[in-house]
């Protein structure tokens, strides 16, 4: 890590060293560029989903699926009791697999000779980026190409800024405390992942949803077993409702509903905001170069994740949804290899997604609506995992698989899965539909018996109308 003098010429220069940045900086290192990594956070790389998102959440879901687990597991006659949760030792375990990852990162950094500069870089031209820095005077860097990977911050509401009482996820994931009564603001993923961790670790969970669904924008058949489940788990599911109004009454927060069915005064402890997230491309010094952002924020690229200025890139989060790590990382693959003048472009056919809630939700490609949005001639077909004997055998049968394919080929647009492991069983699915697999070759790939992958193969059955598991298709 370079700490104190600055390298005055690089190659390429990123900025930002999380998932997206760090792939860029790696890659572009193993092809011979010299490289240079700027990084905010301290010159630990990693980002926000290692230190406050991805990793962290995760931690602490699989901690929240083993309470909820324990708890479940009286109807097959093992008696466990309540669970006691001593949260300091919890936050201790999380941040100890956060600084395991970290520690590796620096490795690997140090391995490829990518100098790591803890700083924050602002463009002076299109050749030049001034880093500022704590521990040293600013300096000037210049660059043959830059790579901004600068991710994104969670969304704030004006009126529900944070502080002590109200907390945004970054908050949430440091678990200060474990509140009796948390309001959740937003049933987008963020929102359903921190809640049900919550709930497990005894919160009383409200959430509130603008809209009149879960997971908006979301696959019906897939939102709906996580929202029976989350019905049962959390105190109540607001839909259709807005907050208008908070006070702080002291000994709690009064917050002010308006929706159909809801209460037209709250109380609770905590109030946990999450709206989704925000592009972190504003105090960057764009403007000093041909780089262009749209209306929400983004920063506008090509296939290859060039901006209008020829030797600036960006990737990831502040380059467009979906804000997702592993999109972050494929894009700085491919900035690293068109920087280094390989002919690479980012078009994948699917990018995968998966909400870490209990069941999870997972899909890629076209779901149905959407094909039918393009005009495709597509058809649905989904099964139950009360076919599934594995599912049976775990007592999960809650869960679903459901294939979308192009009518008269066969080809495989689009495919959803919620259930247990969901994000895990996705993969097959990914690789289908990027490969341009039809359902004959989904029917005809053996699949593992008991597991739960069987119910893709079943789905590509049941659109050839020849299932096993369930009865025949009526002509």
């Amino acid at each position: 890590m370079v700490m104190g003098e600055l390298p005055r010429e690089a190659d390429v220069v990123v900025l930002g060293g999380g998932p997206g940045g760090y792939a860029a900086a790696f890659r572009a290192a193993d092809l011979g560029l010299d490289t240079v990594l700027v990084e905010a956070r301290a010159g630990v790389l990693g980002g926000e989903c290692l230190h406050v998102g991805c990793i962290p959440s995760k931690a602490l879901l699989g901690i929240a699926a083993l309470i909820q687990d324990a708890a479940e597991a009286a109807a097959a006659g093992v008696a466990l009791g309540p669970a006691r949760v001593d949260v300091a030792k919890l936050r201790a375990w999380t941040e100890r697999a956060i600084g395991r990852l970290a520690k590796g990162l620096a490795g690997l950094a140090k391995t490829r000779g990518v100098d790591v500069v803890a700083g924050h870089g602002r463009f002076e031209d299109d050749g030049s980026i001034r880093v500022s820095r704590e521990d040293a005077p600013p300096a000037t860097l210049k660059f043959r190409h830059a790579i901004v990977a600068t991710g994104s911050r969670p969304a704030t509401l004006p009126a529900l800024e944070p502080g002590p009482r109200v907390w945004d996820s970054t908050a949430a994931l440091g678990l200060p405390a474990v509140p009796a009564r948390l309001l959740v603001v937003g049933g987008g993923y963020i929102g359903l992942e921190l809640g049900s961790v919550y709930a497990a670790l005894g919160s009383e969970v409200t959430v509130v949803e603008l809209l009149d669904g879960l997971l908006p924008g979301l696959d019906r058949d897939l939102v709906a077993p996580l929202a029976r489940r989350l019905e049962k788990r959390f105190k109540q599911v607001l839909l259709g409702t807005k907050l208008t109004g908070m006070r702080d009454a002291g000994r709690a927060l009064t917050v002010e509903l308006a929706g159909e069915g809801a209460p037209a005064h709250l109380e609770v402890d905590q109030l946990l905001v999450a709206v989704g997230r925000r592009p972190l491309t504003d105090d960057l010094g764009l403007e000093h170069t041909s780089a262009a952002r749209d209306a929400r924020g983004f920063i506008v690229v090509d296939a290859q994740r060039r901006t209008a200025d020829p030797r600036v890139f960006a990737i990831g989060d502040a380059a467009g949804e979906p804000m997702l790590a592993h999109k972050a990382m494929a894009e700085g693959l491919v900035a690293a290899e068109a920087a280094a003048g390989h002919p690479a472009a980012f078009e994948p056919l699917s990018i995968p997604a998966v909400v870490f809630t209990d069941p999870e939700v997972a899909w890629c490609g076209l779901m149905e609506a959407e094909a039918h949005a393009r005009g495709l001639d597509a058809r649905a077909v989904k099964v139950p995992w009360s076919t599934s004997g594995r599912a049976v055998a775990m007592g999960r049968t809650d869960g679903l698989t459901k294939l979308v394919f192009e009518t008269a080929s066969g080809r495989l647009l689009g495919v959803g899965l919620v259930g247990p492991h969901a994000g895990d069983l996705l993969a097959e699915g990914t690789l289908a539909v990027e490969m341009g697999a039809v359902a004959a070759d989904l029917a005809g790939t053996i699949h593992t018996h008991p597991t739960l992958s069987e119910t893709l193969g079943e789905a590509a059955e049941l659109f050839l109308g020849r299932p096993i598991h369930l009865p025949p298709p009526r002509n």
